[in-house]
């Protein structure tokens, strides 16, 4: 059996279901657009699994978190892709690829011809045996990539209500589920190699706040040593988790949170290959001029790090699919991806934003034992990345918009000392409009930036720096 489609997406996650709003939006014709999910269902917002799905009251559940609710835009239920004439082909693995041949091979046997693709495959989660350990297959031990994962999660979670769980990993997915396990009402014991938890993005200080506020939520923090092996009962069930340091915790259930890898073993040897992920231009093209990729597995230019970077995180997922499908469907008028990397997490009453690139030093601002604070990194003498905990959507967009600019950065202690005002009084000066990512909060990915403010601010600096305060004084506009 073969049949063909203009584009195809490989892929049925988050990117997918945006890629095709924004197809929608700029013409697509029916029978064009093909969607190829290994899921059973229609694209969903993924963060969801980790958040209000794992809730004991009023839980999420499908329909409601298809796509694009997540941005604050429509939701794409199965009958909206057949009303637009989007060809879903769900629970399908992909077996094989042809990239010269723009061709797909499906396990059932089916042959999809593409004129262009778009590779939004993902990544899936890291297993314990990869790391020498046995176990991933017991009843009561639990990843969270997709929704069969959050399903067998909650029915193991509902059976140990006020029992011990023991998160292995210090990440994203181990901190929101750490939280989601304590409401409902089970022992938790986090276990993690490094010396504080999310160790890629939070500093110690930062780090210690959240850590502290878990602890008084009941949750044990063992740092700096790795699972070794579980203890089973008689029915194959783990009863306890072995570290390597020699310790044991009892555990009535086990959540693994180690990380990632992005899904590309369909292309390799096929594209370019780097840092992980599929290499792409500025319009997210990959070395198959027919070829696209997005989120997880696309490896990218970010002009704000001076780099290519792979990011994974949905905000990117939504964004590069976004764009993308306009550089497919209307080139001419669209540019190179300029983006804003966007790291956003909520848990228990938290809600904190990272924007942009945490490399060089760091300066920390706020009230680090109230609710709401922050940090600056700077690189090279420019502002290149922005914290922030507890703040108003205003504040937010802020601190997104004056990492967007990299302002020159003479004196760390007085940037300290200033702290969010250091960002709030040139935000004054900018006119500048950033979209809604999940509920209701903000996400800059700057196509065109105005940034009026930063001219003015760098004459004044040649006229007269002594005339002028420290932001509009001190600043100019350098890349």
């Amino acid at each position: 059996m073969e049949r063909g489609f203009e584009y195809v997406i490989v892929g049925g996650g988050v990117a997918a279901g945006y890629a095709a709003l924004e197809f929608t939006k700029r013409g697509v014709s029916h029978a064009q657009l093909c969607i190829i999910s290994e899921e059973p269902v229609a694209p969903y917002e993924r963060p969801t699994l980790s958040k209000k799905f794992l809730h004991p009251e009023s839980p999420a559940r499908l329909p409601s978190f298809h796509t694009c609710v997540g941005a604050n835009e429509e939701l794409l239920t199965p009958t909206w892709y057949e009303e637009h004439g989007i060809e879903l082909v769900l629970g399908t693995r992909v077996e094989s690829v042809d990239v010269g041949q723009k061709t797909l091979l499906t396990a059932s046997g089916e042959t999809i011809r593409y004129e262009t693709l778009i590779i939004a495959t993902g990544a899936k989660a890291l297993k314990l045996e990869e790391f020498g350990v046995k176990g991933s297959e017991a009843e009561n031990v639990c990843y969270l990539r997709d929704l069969a994962d959050a399903d067998r999660l909650v029915n193991v979670m509902q059976s140990c209500t006020g029992g011990n769980a023991v998160v292995i990993g210090g990440g994203y997915i181990a901190m929101e589920c750490a939280a989601s396990l304590v409401t409902n009402k089970i022992n938790v014991t986090m276990v993690f190699p490094e010396a504080h938890c999310m160790p890629r993005l939070f500093t110690p200080k930062i780090a210690s706040y959240y850590e502290d506020y878990y602890q008084s939520k009941g949750v044990k923090f063992i740092r700096g040593t790795i699972l070794s092996s579980f203890e089973f009962d008689s029915n194959g069930k783990v009863t306890a988790v072995n570290l390597r340091d020699g310790s044991q915790i009892p555990a009535d259930m086990v959540v693994v949170g180690i990380g990632i890898r992005p899904n590309t073993s369909l292309f390799e040897g096929q594209l370019t290959m780097e840092k992980g992920g599929i290499k792409v231009n500025g319009k997210l093209q990959t070395s198959n001029d027919s070829v696209y990729a997005v989120g997880d597995v696309a490896v990218f230019p970010v002009d704000l790090c001076g780099r290519i970077r792979r990011l994974e995180h949905v905000d990117s997922a939504r964004k590069t699919a976004k764009h993308v499908a306009a550089v497919i469907m209307e080139p001419e008028k669209t540019g190179e991806f300029k983006y804003l990397p966007l790291f956003y997490s909520k848990a228990f009453s938290f809600s904190w934003r990272f924007y942009g690139d945490n490399a060089g030093e760091v300066v920390h601002f706020g009230d680090y034992l109230g609710t709401k604070f922050g940090a600056y990194w700077i690189n090279n003498g420019h502002l290149v990345g922005s914290f922030l905990e507890g703040g108003t959507e205003d504040e937010f967009e802020a601190i997104a918009n004056a990492t967007q600019l990299k302002p020159a950065v003479d004196d760390l202690a007085e940037v300290g000392r200033q702290g969010l005002n250091f960002a709030m009084t040139g935000n004054k000066q900018i006119k500048s409009h950033t979209p809604s990512i999940e509920a209701g909060t903000s996400s800059p990915v700057v196509e065109t930036p105005i940034y009026p403010w930063h001219a003015t601010a760098g004459v004044a600096v040649a006229a007269s720096v002594a005339a002028f305060a420290y932001w509009y004084g001190r600043r100019r506009r350098r890349w």
